[in-house]
């Protein structure tokens, strides 16, 4: 098996803008100076980026997945985002070896 050239180098650069992209959220968003209200927007990215990823796939498959998302959105409301992506993959596998 042979890799073009071209394609690799083509996948090289992708990833080195996508990286740069992602790290220089990390390195310039700790130098801001935010006022409460903005802090708060920011602080309210990771759950509407959850709920966006989330939503088609409870809205459009079956109701195993639906089920989890309510619980994910339920728990939501007491853990952090970890805890809630815990919450909703375990409830999902679950219902889906019920048969749901």
């Amino acid at each position: 098996m042979s890799v073009d050239p071209w394609t690799l180098l083509a996948i090289l650069v992708m990833a080195s803008i996508t990286y740069a992209t992602r790290i220089s959220g990390v390195l310039l968003g700790g130098r801001l100076k935010l006022s409460p209200r903005a802090q708060a927007a920011f602080n309210a990215v990771p759950p509407a980026v959850l709920v966006a990823l989330i939503a088609p796939s409870a809205l459009a498959t079956g109701g195993a997945e639906t089920i989890a998302a309510l619980a994910a959105a339920v728990a939501a409301t007491r853990l952090p985002l970890l805890g809630v992506i815990a919450v909703g993959v375990v409830t999902v596998v679950a219902l889906r070896a019920l048969g749901l």
